[in-house]
């Protein structure tokens, strides 16, 4: 135990004195939740999204309704209202049609500016009248929707380049073979490792989040317990992932590349500023190898949706199995040396 409190302390103390690094990670979120605060603070964004449920083997096109052709909107196909309907009530999407019956039938969120503006375009289509449907909500601001993902993404960067990238360079330094010269284990060291970086990414971003909220209110209906749970299982398994990288790596370029290829899907993919909802179905399913887009959807939940524990257990199953998985593959293949 002094060992492996020895070698936490000087991570934690390398971490803090590291003025650059740790400004980055306190600033870096701040001015990204501040910012898209600012640009997304108006009435709405120009494009829209709807999704349609159509009849079996139909095309979404205008044959089945004119108002399918409007341009700058995009139109994805659904199979059910009670999948759907959510969505409009989450404003994650602006409308939902169904065309299967006779009248067609259309929802929208009246508390919502671009579901109002498409309902006035449908209102001047020519073609079939729909009827209209209430999806009722409370109006949810996109800085409430986007702030998991900025924190998920900030949460992301700090465990992947923070591990991966420090221990490449102990390895190539030679700091890695003094330490094996000690009674200091592999394990031991890993465990430094995650647990300095565990408690100090966790810091920030309790002080972020705490600090943004003063002055943007974010909506929370669901547990801050279960929130920090999910940050907490989620920066491990990150953690976790940044170690499998490092874990025979020597070169600090190579480790940077393989570092930037895991992080660049997930920022794309895993739904940090924009809803996947509409995408193709193969990038959907890939998305769900990420950790950061279990996290993100298990964040969601619980501060847009007030999910409990128990609607959130499989995200957190899941990014649980990622970090053992990781933590298992690092841990055998780690080595001290560069040779």
């Amino acid at each position: 135990m002094k060992r492996l409190w020895a070698m936490t302390l000087a991570r934690s103390l390398e971490f803090l004195r590291d003025t650059s690094a740790l400004g980055w990670n306190l600033i870096f979120p701040l001015v990204m939740v501040a910012g898209m605060a600012l640009i997304f603070s108006g009435p709405g964004q120009p494009l829209f999204k709807a999704a349609v449920i159509a009849p079996a083997g139909a095309a979404l096109d205008a044959k089945l309704h004119p108002f399918l052709a409007t341009p700058h909107v995009q139109f994805y196909a659904e199979t059910s209202v009670e999948e759907a309907l959510p969505k409009v009530q989450r404003h994650r999407i602006d409308m939902l049609i169904d065309l299967r019956t006779t009248p067609g039938k259309y929802w929208v969120n009246d508390q919502s500016p671009k579901g109002t503006t498409l309902e006035r375009v449908l209102a001047g289509t020519a073609g079939p009248k729909l009827e209209r449907e209430i999806a009722s909500g409370a109006q949810i601001r996109y800085v409430d929707w986007v702030v998991p993902g900025v924190l998920g993404m900030n949460i992301m960067f700090s465990c992947l380049f923070g591990i991966g990238y420090v221990i490449v360079r102990y390895r190539k330094s030679g700091y890695l073979k003094r330490l094996n010269a000690t009674p200091l284990r592999a394990i031991e060291f890993i465990t430094a490792q995650l647990i300095s970086r565990l408690a100090l990414i966790m810091l920030i971003t309790v002080v972020v989040f705490t600090g943004t909220n003063l002055f943007l209110h974010f909506r929370m209906e669901g547990s801050y317990l279960n929130l920090f749970l999910v940050a907490l299982i989620g920066a491990i398994s990150m953690i976790a992932m940044g170690l499998t990288v490092s874990a025979r790596v020597t070169s600090e370029e190579l480790a940077g590349g393989l570092l930037n290829l895991i992080s660049s899907p997930m920022m794309v993919v895993s739904g940090v500023f924009f809803s996947m909802d509409g995408s193709p179905q193969i990038l959907q399913a890939a998305a769900k190898i990420f950790p950061l887009t279990h996290m993100l959807e298990a964040a969601r939940a619980v501060m847009l949706d007030g999910a409990g524990f128990m609607q959130i257990a499989p995200q957190l199953a899941i990014l649980s199995a990622m970090a053992v998985v990781f933590l298992a593959i690092g841990a055998s293949t780690f080595k001290w040396t560069q040779d």
